[in-house]
């Protein structure tokens, strides 16, 4: 016996054995491990204090503590109101603020206006539990914000994508 094992020596050889260099190899940092999307055409119209934005809720399981996870949230809208506004977004993870963006769709003027709604944002949760995600909105005046508003034919989608880090 020269101590080589061939293919044909090899049962069955679990993931978990696949760790250090061998799994950094086949899996290096900034690979997508792994999906999830979600659709919705649920209706959310934000007044001026917080609203959870139905559309743009979804779960995801990390496979690794070290990994990153890659929200994105599109959606379209509109806004229907003659004073000046804007819409302010956080989003959560769990129930923690981990971004906020204020005046998103700055709006002035009168009648409608399109104003689809786009999140991004690249996480470091550290953790292997499952993690949800959400988007809290509110105007900064009363007006009239919809978010997946007018979406028969195009809904919301919301992507949460695994990244090796």
């Amino acid at each position: 016996i020269d101590g080589a094992v061939d293919d044909s020596h090899i049962g069955a050889l679990a993931a978990s054995k696949l760790t250090g260099d061998i799994a950094a190899a086949r899996m290096p940092a900034g690979s997508v491990l792994q999906v999830v999307q979600a659709t919705s055409n649920t209706l959310t119209a934000p007044s001026n204090s917080w609203t959870s934005v139905a559309s743009a809720t979804i779960a995801i399981t990390p496979s690794a503590s070290s990994s990153k996870i890659l929200y994105i949230y599109n959606a379209p809208g509109y806004v229907d109101n003659s004073s000046t506004h804007g819409l302010i977004l956080k989003l959560l993870r769990g129930i923690t603020q981990i971004r906020r963006v204020d005046r998103w769709g700055y709006f002035s003027g009168s009648g409608t206006a399109p104003a689809s709604v786009t999140f991004m944002y690249l996480d470091s949760p550290n953790t292997t539990s499952a993690t949800t995600y959400s988007i809290n909105a509110a105007e900064e005046a009363n007006g009239g914000w919809e978010i997946n508003g007018e979406s028969e034919t195009a809904g919301a989608v919301v992507i949460a994508m695994e990244i090796a880090g």
